[in-house]
């Protein structure tokens, strides 16, 4: 609708990310236990109190012609479309998420002990990465949810980690979506929010 309405404000309170096999879609179904929803995807657990940063970024390339001194028409030659956020948890789904790929191993012959190895070279590794929130209105306690998928992609840039005393160490990922060969969407909301309902 349009005009003001504070109960269109959106607040991230409470959210996932999950990760799956590449062409998974994000669920539509909304039930009492969103985990259940969730089916066939990873919960990567928690990530930092910063949350996900979303980066859209469309580049535009000016056509000028000698008649005029502003741009005529602008040819769109790349669209950018990013989530950058920061694991706190270390097991057999983040760091080779992280990482770019592969599988811990459990180490023959010691009870225990598990090893990964990273690969002399990069090589693919898409997914698709999903991620909810959830915002709890104060005033009466109800709730909006809202779903973002990205059904093909993959980390293209990972943060240092930095090992200390005083602090968690953190997984900081960068996940760039990437086009499907059948031209379907590159991402898709998928929102239980009454703010979108038609008049």
């Amino acid at each position: 609708m349009a005009g003001t309405n504070t109960s269109e404000i959106r607040v991230a309170g409470v959210g996932r990310l999950y990760v799956a096999g590449p062409d998974t879609k994000v669920p539509t179904a909304f039930s009492a236990d969103a985990s259940a929803d969730w089916t066939g995807w990873k919960d990567l657990g928690f990530t930092t109190g910063d949350g996900v940063t979303f980066s859209k970024k469309d580049k535009l390339e000016p056509i000028d012609v000698w008649q005029a001194v502003s741009p005529v028409h602008f040819v769109y030659s790349d669209r950018d479309l990013t989530l950058k956020f920061s694991l706190l948890q270390f097991n057999e789904d983040t760091l080779p998420f992280f990482m770019g790929g592969g599988a811990v191993d459990a180490v023959t012959g010691a009870t225990g002990v598990y090893q990964y190895d990273i690969a002399e070279r990069p090589f693919a590794d898409v997914r698709a990465l999903g991620l909810e929130f959830t915002d709890v209105r104060a005033s009466d306690g109800s709730t909006v949810t809202y779903r973002f998928g990205i059904p093909r992609g993959q980390v293209t840039a990972a943060d240092d980690i930095k090992l200390a005393r005083k602090a968690a160490s953190q997984l900081g990922i960068t996940f760039s979506a990437m086009s499907a060969a059948d031209g379907s969407a590159l991402a898709s909301f998928v929102m239980k929010d009454s703010a979108y309902a038609t008049a």
